[in-house]
């Protein structure tokens, strides 16, 4: 008698078997590929808000300060940081929604604005750069430069100095920056691909029949003597040789 441990030891995978396995599936493979594919890019563009992007830059130095000494421009990076913590600040962000408010009669709330802002440097540098991303436009870009304003007027009151200068005010962008429609369909395939891929694996590797005679040998543990070609199974079930 031959044992569940036996004969799970014994369990080979024949990779060549398994690729033809998967190559015959073929059209199940391309039609589960293309299915999905075709589901993520119509969930991308008619699910998926498109989001918009603006940006807008701060020369921390302001115009009265000297630049000439290594002191100055040591200062400057190491206010950067400051500044970037300053941008994203309460007085700040409150001070953007009363300004985009009286400006452009749009009401939003210190989360909104929160959640829309980014605040960066590039390493070497003392600009700063206030990003806002929304899915309106035009909302992006009042947001963005009302913070950039507020920052501003902020550093100005906390250095007791001038104001930074704007190197660059936010523009509407009406180029979406997300979602890629792109992306999301090339991993909308490669998911269909593998979900078609491993339901025809595991129906293979699931199925215990008999099919070769290798698999009698394997499984069985006895060799085969002979092999009868089937032709006509129906014949044979009639002549009492084969049972379906």
């Amino acid at each position: 008698m031959i044992e569940n441990d036996e004969y799970l030891d014994e369990v080979e995978i024949d990779l060549q078997e398994l690729f033809f396995v998967l190559l015959k599936n073929w059209l199940l493979i391309a039609i589960s590929t293309v299915l999905v594919a075709v589901i993520s890019l119509g969930y991308t563009i008619f699910m998926v808000d498109p989001m918009y992007r603006s940006d807008s830059m701060l020369y921390i130095l302001t115009k009265t300060t000297s630049v000439t000494s290594l002191a100055d421009l040591q200062l400057g990076s190491e206010l950067t940081e400051d500044f970037a913590i300053i941008a994203t600040s309460k007085p700040v962000i409150d001070g953007a929604i009363s300004n985009v408010k009286n400006t452009y009669g749009i009401t939003l709330t210190r989360e909104e604005v929160s959640s829309m802002i980014e605040v960066s440097n590039s390493a070497n540098t003392r600009i700063l750069k206030i990003t806002g991303t929304y899915t309106d436009p035009a909302i992006a870009s009042y947001v963005t430069n009302a913070v950039a304003q507020e920052t501003a007027s902020q550093m100005a009151y906390i250095m007791q100095s001038d104001e930074p200068t704007t190197v660059e005010k936010a523009e509407i962008n009406y180029n979406p920056v997300s979602p890629s429609k792109a992306k999301n369909t090339v991993v909308g395939a490669m998911i269909g691909f593998m979900i078609a891929a491993g339901f025809i694996v595991a129906r293979y590797l699931l199925n215990n029949n008999i099919k070769t005679p290798d698999d009698i040998e394997r499984h069985l543990g006895v060799n085969t003597l002979a092999v009868i070609p089937v032709e006509n199974k129906e014949q044979l079930a009639k002549n009492g040789l084969f049972k379906h």
